[in-house]
């Protein structure tokens, strides 16, 4: 391939900066800028927020949120392999059990770290911390 079959590729690539830079710059200059109490208040769903929650938000949720876009996009590249299986020969039976290993290695690792545990109190790391009196109870 040669510099000039990426012309179209480049070409797509600043028409599509272009359009956004442009968009964003006429959508700021065009909006009406009076902002009031109604407009700065948080939205969420419809319902108007009465207080501030009682708690933090878990981080858990998007963790997993996290995996699963991870997971789901690697399941995207075994798609694409397995279209073209019989083109790549055994390198490519090769490279994807590469993949395929280090993707359970990932799995196992998130799964050790505890990233999948919705029960927090059964948790080392929590009884260890939080709760030591648990663990103590548990060994009784």
């Amino acid at each position: 391939m040669t510099l000039a079959d990426y012309l179209p590729i480049a070409l797509m690539f600043v028409l599509g900066v272009g359009f956004a830079s442009v968009a964003m710059y006429f959508s700021w200059r065009i909006a009406p800028k009076k902002p009031t109490p109604e407009k700065l208040a948080p939205y969420e769903c419809g319902i108007v927020p009465l207080q501030e929650p009682a708690q933090r938000f878990p981080v858990k949720f998007y963790m997993v949120a996290m995996l699963f876009v991870i997971f789901d996009v690697e399941i995207i590249f075994l798609f694409a392999w397995a279209v073209r299986f019989d083109q790549f020969g055994w390198a490519g039976i090769a490279a994807v059990g590469i993949f395929v290993a280090l993707l359970i290695e990932t799995l196992v690792y998130v799964w050790k770290r505890g990233a999948l545990d919705w029960n927090v109190a059964r948790r080392a790391r929590y009884r260890r911390v939080v709760a030591p009196e648990r663990v103590q109870e548990e060994a009784a």
